[in-house]
């Protein structure tokens, strides 16, 4: 079984034959490939350290691939999509591609046409890691803040002076310059705009 600690290919699809050859196809071209018969086959052994991206059939028993992504969304599963499908339609394209398909193909597939899209979905498959590692960094960081330290900052990143913060919560204006002092130490942050960003950055927006 593969460790999915480099990028892979999940191949869904409930035809064992497309199954295979697109595995064949995929793994001449040097990728690793896993295969599954159905969407809930692949969500049953999903893990977050899963990498790469996911061919997706449209037309499927119990769970259809339109129906899969929208679980994906709600699972939070970033890994990008790519629909293969010899039943689709210019809607059904577009509600996928509007639901952040990376690609919308067609059996039968161009073997270039494919690979391209693959190489394109593990470029987008690294992007999307890395910029939840930066929130999952930035949500760490505010999680250290004491709730009045949070306090603070609300008031500050709405642009109330130490004078109009320290008034508002019933602190002194020297007391409210230590808990900045504070939320700038702990969060990393260079300043009050800084800090702004790392909370659009984070969940705690």
């Amino acid at each position: 079984m593969n460790t999915y600690n480099k990028p892979s290919v999940f191949i869904i699809d409930d035809d064992i034959a497309v199954r295979d050859s697109l595995a064949m196809m995929i793994e001449q071209a040097g990728m690793s490939v896993q295969s599954f018969a159905s969407a809930r086959a692949f969500l049953s052994v999903y893990h977050a350290s899963f990498l790469g991206c996911i061919i997706v059939d449209i037309q499927m028993p119990l769970m259809d691939g339109l129906q899969f992504q929208e679980e994906l969304s709600r699972r939070k599963i970033v890994l990008p999509i790519i629909f293969l499908t010899g039943h689709g339609d210019i809607p059904m394209s577009v509600r996928a591609m509007k639901a952040g398909a990376l690609d919308f193909l067609t059996k039968p597939v161009i073997r270039e046409k494919l690979l391209s899209s693959i190489n394109i979905a593990f470029s987008e498959a690294e992007k999307r890691v890395s910029a939840l590692v930066r929130n999952e960094e930035m949500t760490s960081r505010l999680a250290k803040l004491t709730k009045r330290e949070r306090e603070v900052m609300v008031l500050a990143i709405q642009g109330l002076s130490n004078k109009e913060t320290a008034s508002c919560l019933g602190i002194s204006h020297r007391t409210v310059e230590i808990y900045k002092s504070h939320i700038m130490y702990k969060t990393g942050a260079q300043n009050f705009l800084d800090l702004a960003r790392i909370i659009r950055e984070s969940d705690l927006d």
